[in-house]
């Protein structure tokens, strides 16, 4: 009798255990935010959180207000959209809240890295060095020499008239940016003498885009990865393609390159002074590959796709760049050498500067994560003070409550591409209830966890667009052509990809 009921009460413990850790007993405390813990233990609003993040989360916000926790996938996320709560939270000292957590996690499942601690120093030290300042003036030089390498090489052709050439509008601008990018970061072929520079130059064309071709591929996979939800094939899939970017970007190869960034190198070197081994450096390089060329190209094609669905915003941003390169003593036109762009002549470009901006409004939508590591006290702009729980996750998703708000900005779904610069090509305030707002746009993130790598990016999209309308006409195939619809599963993760491709054409201006 004695052995059945300790067995009973064993299953009993087990059993509450079990709910308990699933979070079956969970209470709102009085000064906590509105609990909802939806119908399913454990994984709560997993599944609807996945489906569609955006649309989960503006029902939420619907249901509860500007802020409340939700069960996910075991974690309780309390999710903040009073953009005047922002500059608390990402300015809390890492005590409290600490976003490294989350990465840390997310970047050993998605790329097989584990960080060590001196990762972010690290990372933000190199690319405060090489991707801001003078630093930046040598990055930018080196990718508009690689720009010019893939989209005018042959400028040159004996044709009297150029002649349109058609494609898919997503793919060309991923191709060209993630190429140029890779190569100004990672370096290219070595060669001797000019005579062996068109060769090496061409292998590095065709190297590049075979690097593209299965980047892609991974891309693709990149959200359920994430999300650790892929299915045996595409598992499969994932990790062939982490080895073959490992053994592709893997510090022995890199270093046989030429003209490798020293963002690259820098980072490498100190790496393997903190002890980490080569194998795993291998990987810290694929990380930085998606880093820095994930949300790029994309980015690219939204911009160029609004200037064309909008005639007059293409005017603008043409003729602020025909004026530019004008001012430098350069035109393209058949038989010119093709204009070359420098940093001084991107900080001149307060349309082009805002239209990007407006792009990114519409279409970048990282989700900003914070561990809480104890128990924190949070004040809304109404005066409410809320309590985070230690071993909760907090979290901001800007794309609703910031840049889609149409309080700060009218229209929101409108693309307008002097949105953010006054007539005077000063940077435009923006306000909320009256109150003047820090945050009303945030696509690189903020705080310690802003994107290190933003005034780069932002510089290669804009050299690539900078190049295309000086010297292409280009327009779309189906001049009615819908802007498409954003790809839902990548809600999250930086710069949203359309569902389809659009076919547009495009030839040398004469």
């Amino acid at each position: 009798m004695a052995l059945w009921v300790i067995l009973l009460c064993t299953l009993i413990a087990s059993l509450l255990g079990g709910l308990y850790l699933l979070g079956a007993f969970r209470r709102r405390r009085p000064d906590e935010p509105p609990l909802d813990k939806g119908t399913i233990p454990w994984l709560g609003y997993t599944l609807d959180f996945r489906k569609d993040s955006s649309e989960f989360l503006k029902r939420m916000q619907r249901k509860h207000g500007d802020i409340f926790t939700v069960l996910i996938g075991g974690y309780y996320f309390t999710f903040v959209m009073d953009p005047f709560c922002f500059g608390a939270i990402v300015k809390e000292s890492r005590s409290k809240l600490d976003f490294r957590t989350f990465a840390s996690k997310l970047v050993q499942q998605v790329f097989g890295y584990k960080p060590i601690e001196a990762n972010h120093s690290i990372i933000h030290a190199s690319s405060t060095k090489h991707l801001m300042g003078d630093g930046l003036t040598v990055m930018t030089q080196a990718t508009m020499e690689n720009f010019q390498k893939l989209m005018l090489f042959n400028l040159s052709s004996g044709e009297e008239k150029p002649v349109w050439q058609e494609d898919s509008l997503f793919h060309y601008c991923y191709n060209i940016v993630f190429r140029a990018g890779y190569l100004a970061l990672y370096g290219s072929e070595p060669h001797q003498g000019a005579d062996n520079k068109e060769k090496a130059d061409e292998q590095d064309r065709i190297h590049s885009n075979q690097v593209f071709h299965e980047f892609r591929k991974y891309d693709r996979l990149f959200p359920r990865l994430a999300y650790a939800v892929l299915p045996p094939k595409d598992k499969i899939e994932a990790e062939r393609l982490k080895k073959l970017f490992w053994s592709m970007l893997s510090v022995k190869k890199s270093w046989q390159k030429d003209n490798i960034s020293g963002w690259i190198s820098d980072q490498d070197q100190l790496l393997a002074e903190n002890g980490v081994p080569e194998y795993m450096r291998d990987r810290f390089m694929f990380m930085l590959l998606w880093a820095s060329q994930g949300n790029t190209g994309p980015t690219a094609f939204w911009l160029l796709l609004y200037l064309m669905k909008h005639p007059e915003a293409m005017k603008a941003v043409k003729d602020e760049v025909d004026k530019l390169s004008r001012e430098n003593g350069q035109e393209a036109k058949p038989g010119s050498p093709p204009i070359n762009i420098t940093r001084d002549m991107l900080n001149q470009t307060p349309l082009l500067d805002s239209a990007l901006e407006e792009t990114l409004r519409l279409v970048a939508a990282p989700i900003l994560v914070r561990a809480v590591l104890q128990d924190t006290r949070l004040k809304t702009s109404s005066g409410t003070e809320y309590s985070l729980r230690k071993g909760d996750r907090v979290a901001l998703f800007p794309h609703i409550s910031v840049q889609m708000n149409p309080e700060i900005h009218p229209e929101p779904h409108e693309f307008k591409y002097n949105r953010f610069v006054n007539p005077d090509g000063t940077k435009r305030d923006f306000y909320k209830n009256g109150k003047r707002l820090k945050y009303f746009n945030m696509p690189w993130g903020a705080g310690v966890s802003i994107c290190p790598g933003r005034f780069f990016a932002a510089a290669e999209i804009k050299l690539f667009v900078f190049l295309v309308l000086s010297h292409y006409d280009l327009e779309l195939v189906n001049r009615e052509e819908e802007i498409p619809a954003i790809d839902t599963s990548r809600w999250g993760f930086g710069t949203m990809q359309p569902v389809r491709d659009v076919r547009f054409r495009y030839r040398l201006r004469f």
